[in-house]
């Protein structure tokens, strides 16, 4: 009987041996097949594209809409957009005493990004290039990510051989746990961004940058220097020569609060007076003759 418990697990400890070895020779397998890709000059091309265009309009809002009804058509997406006016100048001109005609000279800018299938960018900017009265600048930009996309593909493969290995020696250990979780995100990572490469190789991305002439927009508006709506010259003179006179009956009403003021002062004065021609006399009389 011990015996044959003994030959069953001696089988058990074969067959797992026989499956490691099988995984690990898997994942060897995978890594020289994705060397041998680079060095056969096999590897897939993950080329991006993002380009630039500013260029000058007759009208930004009716090219605004022209550019959207394009990229809905060749299967893009308006990822964003934004419309700017600036004043570049403004006068105000007077009509009458309560108008002015306002005139200002603005400038009016566009700025919108949008994501293009890649097969459709030549085309697409062809379009724009007819929309447009003037090009100031273009430019397209390739980078090739084939091998970060290669490298994901190969750290994945990795990840997922070092979360196995994990699993067979796995305990209750926190760092075990810790360590298995930390491998499973960035492998996860490594998946999203090759996710990403590849959005990035079917959309291209392209930012437009476009702008029209400068325009001319006249409007009434009120006056708004209080100044212009005073009376006539002679009317305020009139209203004037009304004002002094109350100011001066003002001042007398304010002067009489003061009557026993004055009062009191004027009889001072008149005693002072009294009192100093009084001494002056005195003073200055001849001496008796003997």
């Amino acid at each position: 009987m011990k015996r044959h418990f003994a030959i069953v697990a001696l089988a058990a400890i074969v067959f797992a041996g026989c499956n490691a070895e099988h995984k690990a020779e898997s994942a060897d397998y995978a890594t020289t097949e994705a060397l041998d890709t680079v060095s056969n000059n096999q590897l897939v091309e993950k080329m991006t594209k993002t380009a630039d265009m500013r260029f000058r309009v007759k009208d930004v809002q009716r090219t605004k809409a022209e550019l959207s009804n394009t990229i809905k058509k060749q299967g893009g997406l308006v990822m964003e957009f934004s419309l700017n006016s600036s004043i570049q100048k403004t006068d105000k001109v007077k009509l009458s005493a309560d108008s002015l005609k306002e005139i200002t000279s603005y400038r009016k800018e566009g700025y919108l990004v949008a994501r293009i299938p890649s097969a459709e960018l030549d085309e697409f900017t062809d379009q724009i290039a007819g929309m447009a009265v003037f090009v100031d600048n273009q430019s397209l930009k390739m980078e090739d990510k084939s091998l970060a996309y290669l490298e994901n593909v190969m750290k994945s493969a990795n990840r997922q051989e070092a979360v196995e290995q994990i699993k067979k020696v796995a305990t209750k250990k926190g760092s075990n746990v810790e360590s298995s979780l930390y491998i499973k995100d960035d492998y996860v990572n490594k998946k999203i961004e090759n996710l990403s490469i590849d959005k990035q190789v079917k959309f291209s991305t392209i930012t437009l940058s476009f702008y029209q002439d400068n325009t001319v927009n006249t409007m009434t508006v009120a006056n708004d220097n209080l100044y212009d709506y005073q009376p006539g010259f002679f009317n305020r003179l009139a209203l004037n020569f009304v004002d002094g006179w109350m100011y001066f009956k003002e001042f007398i009403l304010f002067l009489s609060r003061f009557w026993l003021f004055f009062a009191v002062g004027l009889g001072a004065f008149f005693v002072i007076r009294y009192y100093t021609k009084k001494q002056s006399e005195k003073t200055f009389l001849p001496p008796p003759s003997n």
